[in-house]
């Protein structure tokens, strides 16, 4: 076995030592105080702009002149505001969501707390001041509200991924085991990036198991190396995830890391499922576990089909229009046929016939096998960067991605979703792991996580591992934040080749 000090490592760059040391030093209690002004600062600035776009600007509704009111009258208001905020602010655990919280989620969280916080205000003012107020201030300072502490939590997010990407902040993490749990870890992972977690690698469950790397995730040999390796590659977390099954490992493996001083956290072996697949319920206080199944299934299959259906609507005429000008490009340049179709393997492993434009010379498919040797994908994958069969056209269409569009035609016929994983080919779905198939259980998509987090410059394993992970999250708030990355990464043709 080589040593672990020779595995190259994913690092990330690293900035300037003083600006690092004074980000990393500040307490954690300045932050969130600093967090607090910043949001009374935002929460006045909303109510200040209500109170002038209803008696200033006077939208959608004229306010008769007898009743103006000065912004005197509302500055109790807007104090008594402040005070509520971060009283329900606390209850609704805001300030307790951490890094470990999506944006969206953070900005449904804000949104209902801020509508909360004015209800309350509305209700104290009927029973204690009953004065002349116009009630679309309080709505205008709700809105406000959520729009600018949810636009202050988008640049914080963004600085937060910035300041990870310069090495501040990053946590690294040494995985131990490689069962379903452990494989359920890596997935949120590489699908959170915010989380600022550097992922070592991993050690396997059992010492016989021929277990290679996963992606870009190192193997480090089996679980009775964890003292060494934590020597010599000193994490800054370790997290457990071996079966409870083999209790006296979990053991073992907990007083090795708690000898030598590294925080340590344990998955627990329940059903080896995530939350959202866990249903509770109790019988006169009996507490019973369910596994539910994946999650786009039922209510959440046909709600999804509806989101589909309305982006059609939303998107059929620009892609029309886009796709007859594509299609005379191609003609114009190779002739015909301007489509392409081929066999792929769709939900619950059925077969279909996905619709492409032709980005290659007519009979590329037969020609595989001359450019073999080019190959740069690992796993399943077969991908070139500069595939000579291309056509110029092509190599545009593939580089924006426009080469999808005519899926469209499998959205409708129910085949596809406009997000969701890559429907795969015949040939790599018989090259698949056990453990791959589960990126089946859900609807094929034209973009989906992978496309978002790198596409192309992904390992295949990563690629499964997000795929996994949209299927076992899914929700409209994912979807929405799928679809809104999707632009930026077409537009900078991120890992499109």
């Amino acid at each position: 076995m080589p040593s672990t000090a020779s595995i190259p490592i994913n690092s990330p760059k690293v900035a300037p030592r003083w600006f690092a040391t004074f980000v990393q030093t500040v307490d954690t209690r300045v932050w969130r105080v600093l967090w607090w002004i910043t949001d009374s600062t935002l929460t006045f600035l909303a109510f200040l702009l209500a109170y002038n776009v209803r008696y200033q600007l006077e939208w959608f509704k004229d306010v008769e002149p007898s009743h103006i009111q000065s912004f005197a009258v509302y500055l109790p208001s807007a104090i008594g505001l402040l005070g509520l905020q971060i009283v329900v602010f606390q209850m609704a655990g805001v300030y307790r969501m951490g890094r470990r919280s999506g944006w969206l989620q953070e900005v449904f969280v804000v949104a209902s707390a801020s509508t909360l916080s004015i209800l309350v205000l509305i209700i104290a003012h009927l029973f204690f001041n009953p004065q002349l107020y116009s009630r679309l201030v309080f709505l205008y300072t709700a809105l406000g509200m959520t729009f600018l502490l949810g636009f202050f939590r988008l640049v914080l997010h963004s600085v937060r991924r910035y300041l990870h990407g310069q090495g501040i902040g990053v946590e690294r993490v040494l995985l131990v085991g490689t069962g379903e749990l452990g494989l359920m870890v890596m997935r949120n992972i590489v699908a959170m990036p915010d989380l600022g977690w550097q992922l070592l690698g991993f050690l396997r469950e059992n010492e016989n198991q021929d277990q290679g790397d996963i992606g870009r995730f190192r193997m480090l040999g089996p679980v009775y190396r964890l003292a060494s390796v934590i020597q010599e590659l000193k994490p800054d977390k370790v997290i457990i995830c071996l079966s409870w099954r083999n209790y006296a490992s979990v053991e073992r493996a907990l007083r090795t890391c708690q000898e030598a001083g590294v925080p340590t956290q344990v998955v627990p072996n329940l059903f080896q499922v995530t939350r959202n697949q866990i249903m509770l319920e109790t019988l006169n206080g009996v507490p019973l576990l369910s596994e539910q199944p994946i999650s786009i299934t039922g209510w959440n299959y046909w709600l999804k089909r509806a989101e589909d259906l309305v982006l059609f609507a939303v998107l059929l005429v620009p892609a029309l229009l886009v796709g007859i000008l594509i299609a005379l490009a191609i003609w114009l340049e190779s002739g015909r046929p301007v489509f392409y179709s081929q066999m792929r393997i769709g939900r619950n492993q059925r077969p279909f016939r996905v619709f492409k434009f032709r980005t290659m010379v007519a009979g590329a498919d037969a020609k595989q096998d001359e450019v073999a040797d080019l190959n740069m994908a690992s796993g399943a994958f077969f991908k070139i960067r500069h595939d000579p069969r291309c056509t110029r056209v092509g190599r545009v269409l593939r580089s924006f991605s426009f080469d999808e569009i005519p899926q469209f035609v499998n959205v409708i016929k129910g085949e596809m979703s406009f997000v969701g994983p890559r429907p795969g080919l015949p040939g790599e779905v018989e090259q698949y792991a056990p453990w791959h198939l589960k990126r089946l259980a859900v609807m094929p998509g034209i973009s989906g996580l992978w496309q978002v987090s790198g596409r192309s410059d992904l390992t295949f394993d990563e690629m499964v591992l997000l795929d996994i992970y949209y299927a076992e999250n899914w929700n409209l708030g994912l979807d929405a934040n799928i679809v809104l990355r999707t632009i930026p990464a077409m537009l900078f043709r991120r890992g499109a080749y």
